[in-house]
């Protein structure tokens, strides 16, 4: 689900005193790219606004093209740009800066695309800084003053922040301990994911790692064998397993992760242990390591040999010897979703305008590639046999129909990687922010690789290929 990044915008910020007023002209709705089949790529079309354009952009993930068109923007424009772009590199005390004093004069135009860019912006970075009361605020605001304009899909992606940030409001903010670089054991689960060893106050637990999830999770069992405080308020959510299920929250005072990394006032969120049980498996998922303490390792480095490299200083990890390491690429936050700019490599790295946007799942076993992909490869895929597909986590999806890559090559930087027994979908889910993008990558894919590194300081994405892959 979820879902950090480093700034890489032109530096400053306009005091409010300076920013004339936006316009209060309303700029046309930015094009929908799901549902109806028809997708539209920013920046092609004649004959819209700057804002239209600009809006277009974000929604198509085109962060790096937006990049190159903020110093032609009036100054309030290129303030607000600037921040949301900031929310999207993960730099959320500069997107805090940029679009705080902002919030009453975009509200006050009546826009409410803009508007809910700018305060669902705001509300991300509030919880990535751990600050919880003013999270709260700003997602009471979205549904309050917007909720009756989102669409099905955006009240899905804010359903956990909205109803679970109030839980933890007088939380503490989290603060970590400084540490070296080191390395631990982990292990695969029943699931195909990603265990990680931890220290709950002391008592030891294995954890799932998913840097796509927003929030840390720990069963009832679990959260009373450390003797957490469980909250008596709970909220009711439905997008976290796909069906109804109650959620508290806790504060965990100690968690250490594999021995080494020190979160203090960490919050989780407190689930009953039926409603994380595999049956088939007989997994039960002990906790989960989402956003907060995934961003909180700096580099993060998962080996096909069962390690996981971490450095929080963010100096070169040592990893794996014999091991071919790949330009990075980057990669943004996008809501609940962490977004690879992949492709467009050259010699001197990928260039702005070629990259091609893919969703990343690390907490899930089911990589395909969209329509959107389809759509510029179609003559690939000529006198192949159509199969029916169908998402895991989306049982009541009407089945699309689809081809099979047996190979499907990807740039990351400039490595090439030949991905295998790719589905390709030729229609678009009726899902937006599944449509919007290329792909979505899930641990079957990411297990292709001989490692692979997401790293937090410099929103860089890389992998490494073992000389038994070369």
């Amino acid at each position: 689900m979820f879902a950090a990044l480093s700034l890489i915008l032109a530096a400053g910020a306009l005091s409010a005193q300076k920013i004339a007023p936006p316009s209060t002209k309303k700029p046309s709705a930015a094009p929908q790219q799901g549902g109806s089949g028809a997708q539209v790529h920013a920046g092609t079309s004649t004959g819209l606004d700057t804002d239209t354009r600009l809006m277009n952009m974000l929604a198509d993930h085109q962060f790096i093209r937006l990049e190159g068109e903020l110093d032609q923007l009036p100054p309030w424009q290129a303030q607000y740009y600037r921040g949301i772009l900031a929310n999207r590199n993960n730099d959320a005390k500069k997107s805090i800066e940029l679009l705080e004093p902002l919030v009453d004069s975009i509200s006050a135009t009546g826009n409410a695309l803009r508007e809910k860019v700018l305060r669902k912006a705001l509300a991300e970075d509030y919880l990535r800084e751990s600050n919880w009361p003013k999270a709260a605020e700003q997602y009471e605001a979205i549904e309050t003053r917007l909720g009756s304009k989102l669409s099905s899909d955006e009240q899905d992606e804010i359903e956990m922040p909205v109803k679970m940030a109030p839980l933890a409001r007088d939380h503490p903010p989290m603060t970590v301990d400084p540490g070296a670089p080191f390395v631990v054991t982990v292990t695969k689960n029943p699931l195909g994911l990603t265990d990680v060893p931890v220290f709950v106050d002391a008592h030891p637990q294995d954890w799932m790692f998913d840097p796509t999830l927003p929030f840390n999770l720990i069963s009832r069992s679990h959260a009373r064998e450390a003797g957490l405080k469980v909250s008596e308020d709970s909220a009711i959510i439905h997008t976290l397993r796909g069906r109804t299920i109650k959620v508290h929250a806790t504060l965990v005072p100690r968690l250490t992760i594999g021995g080494q990394l020190t979160l203090h006032n960490m919050t989780a969120f407190v689930y009953e242990d039926k409603d994380y049980y595999f049956p088939q498996t007989k997994y039960q998922v002990e906790g989960a390591l989402g956003y907060s303490a995934v961003e909180a390792m700096g580099s993060v480095t998962i080996t096909d040999s069962n390690r996981l490299y971490v450095d929080t200083d963010k100096q070169e990890s040592t990893v794996e010897k014999n091991d071919q390491v790949s330009a990075g690429v980057r990669f943004f936050l996008d809501g609940d979703q962490v977004i690879l700019a992949l492709g467009g490599s050259s010699e001197f790295g990928p260039s702005r305008g070629t990259e091609r946007m893919f969703a990343v799942d690390a907490g899930g076993q089911q990589t395909y590639l969209t329509s959107r992909f389809y759509d510029e490869h179609t003559n690939d895929f000529a006198n192949q046999k159509m199969e029916l597909f169908t998402l895991l986590g989306l049982p009541n999806m009407t089945p699309v129909p689809s081809y099979t890559a047996e190979t499907a090559p990807l740039a990351v930087g400039k490595t090439t990687i030949q991905f295998h027994f790719m589905p390709v979908l030729t229609q678009p889910i009726g899902a937006a922010a599944l449509d919007d993008v290329y792909g979505v990558l899930g641990v079957d894919a990411l297990d292709q690789l001989g490692s692979y590194t997401f790293d937090y300081r410099s929103m860089q994405f890389s992998i490494r290929l073992s000389e038994a892959r070369d």
